[in-house]
Formats: structure tokens, C-alpha cells, sequence
């Protein structure tokens, strides 16, 4: 099993930025594909980014495609996820997650393993 947890969240001014980390350990990092959901109050937890095990390929939710950003580095066992030009409706306990099947990137039931995330308040 693969434990993830992740930090760099805060609070920042709407149009900032901010660089969430998930760094990963149990097992070999470079086996998985690694996701970002968001979670804002009130709402389900819905996907935001996700990246292929060797980095090659990247998904985004409309939203935050050309704002956001999805990285890692398999040697450092870490994911990040650089956010940039940052609203008010960014708002949410941003979660790291972890998946070897290499399907079902956008749903929640998709990924096995999860960090016990990290809050991103935007102020306007």
C-alpha cells in the first residue's frame, strides 16, 4: 500500500499562487499514476489533474487547464501540482491520490489511495 501526504497549502490572494507537494512512500512511486482532487465546503470531491506514471501524459478538468499544472518526480517519490491565477472558487481541501490501474482518472471510485489533504483558501 502506498502512503501519500501531502502540504504547501494556505491562503492566498485571489490571482496567486501556490505549489501543493504529495510526496508518496510504502511503495515504488513509479508504478502509479498520481491524481489531484479538490473538495470545496458543501460540494463532493471532484477531480482536478492527474499524471501518467512516467510523467508523459497529463489530464486536467476544464476549470484549471492553463492555471494549473501537474508534475512529478519519480526519484523524489513526489507530485506536485502548481496553481496559478488562484479564485475565490479554488476554496477547498485539495487531496492527493494514487492509482496502478491507469484507468478511471475522473472519478473518485478511481483511485485507491488517498493523502488526508491539504486546505487552499483563495480570498477575493
Amino acid at each position: 500500500q502506498v502512503q501519500l501526504v501531502e502540504s504547501g497549502g494556505g491562503l492566498v490572494q485571489a490571482g496567486g499562487s501556490l505549489r501543493l507537494s504529495c510526496a508518496a512512500s510504502g511503495r515504488t512511486f513509479s508504478n502509479y499514476d498520481m491524481g489531484w482532487f479538490r473538495q470545496a465546503p458543501g460540494k463532493e470531491r471532484e477531480f482536478a489533474a492527474a499524471i501518467s506514471r512516467s510523467g508523459g501524459s497529463t489530464y486536467y478538468e476544464g476549470s484549471v487547464k492553463g492555471r494549473f499544472t501537474i508534475s512529478r518526480d519519480n526519484a523524489k517519490s513526489t507530485v506536485y501540482l502548481q496553481m496559478n491565477n488562484l479564485t475565490p472558487e479554488g476554496t477547498a481541501v485539495y487531496y492527493c491520490a494514487a492509482q496502478s490501474a491507469g484507468t478511471d482518472y475522473y472519478t473518485v471510485s478511481g483511485w485507491p489511495y488517498w493523502g488526508q489533504g491539504t486546505q487552499v483558501t483563495v480570498s477575493s
